[in-house]
């Protein structure tokens, strides 16, 4: 049975609180978790064709697209020409952390633990994210850029594949685990979409961030409204 451990916290699976040191591995997502926005759309919104993908990203987070990988491929095909300068404008005067962001990540890296950034989006982007919040390890999706520095509409193949999908990002989160010697118990893993369930479910903790009723249904603690380090009431030092 659920029970609200605080006014914005919704605990079950779990008595609180739970100690730091009993985990050594924080995977995130990126996209409406650490930050504000949800980088696709806001690209989507120079191309004049932000309702139009926004719908397929809501929908794919909701769940009710199931195939990460086609609603991916979907709405990159309808950013092709897309210039360079649109990414930069988003990076510049959109892109926001969400509150508590790095004051949980500090905490957590000051416990000992180490932090995995996972994302569906852009390597344009969480390049940026993880240096500011000192990320360990970072799986995110290459755009695909022309000779005149537009979207081709399409990924760049990486030596792991093309698409961080769900399953891409709690294999990920596994891998990471298994290379400092952690447990899949002593993992946490933050998110807010569907395809953050894979990685949610294999955790030890699992974290919702005002997330979509499918994911906070499921997780183990919803933070739904507040900030991300909300999480350490949870946590004690």
């Amino acid at each position: 049975m659920p029970v609200n451990f605080a006014p914005d916290l919704v605990i079950q699976g779990f008595t609180p609180p739970l100690k730091r040191a009993d985990f050594k591995l924080a995977a995130f997502d990126m996209d409406s978790t650490l930050i504000n926005i949800e980088c696709i759309d806001e690209i989507a919104a120079a191309a004049g064709k932000k309702a139009e993908v926004a719908a397929i990203t809501e929908a794919a987070m909701r769940g009710e697209i199931t195939d990460f990988k086609d609603s991916l491929r979907r709405r990159l095909s309808l950013l092709k020409g897309v210039p360079v300068s649109a990414l930069e404008q988003v990076l510049n005067e959109r892109l926001q952390f969400n509150p508590g962001a790095r004051e949980l990540c500090a905490a957590l890296k000051a416990a000992g633990l180490k932090l995995v950034l996972v994302s569906g989006g852009f390597t344009y982007f969480t390049r940026y994210v993880a240096a500011q919040l000192g990320m360990d390890f970072v799986r995110s999706n290459e755009l695909a850029f022309d000779a005149n520095g537009a979207l081709t509409g399409e990924l760049v193949m990486q030596d792991w594949g093309d698409i961080c999908d769900g399953e891409e990002k709690r294999r990920m989160m596994l891998a990471c685990a298994a290379q400092i010697g952690a447990l899949p118990a002593q993992c946490i893993a933050v998110g807010d979409g569907a395809n953050d369930l894979p990685m949610m479910s294999a955790a030890g903790l699992s974290v919702a961030y005002h997330a979509k009723p499918k994911v906070r249904e499921q997780a183990m603690v919803a933070i739904n409204s507040g900030g991300l380090d909300r999480l350490l009431c949870v946590l004690s030092a």
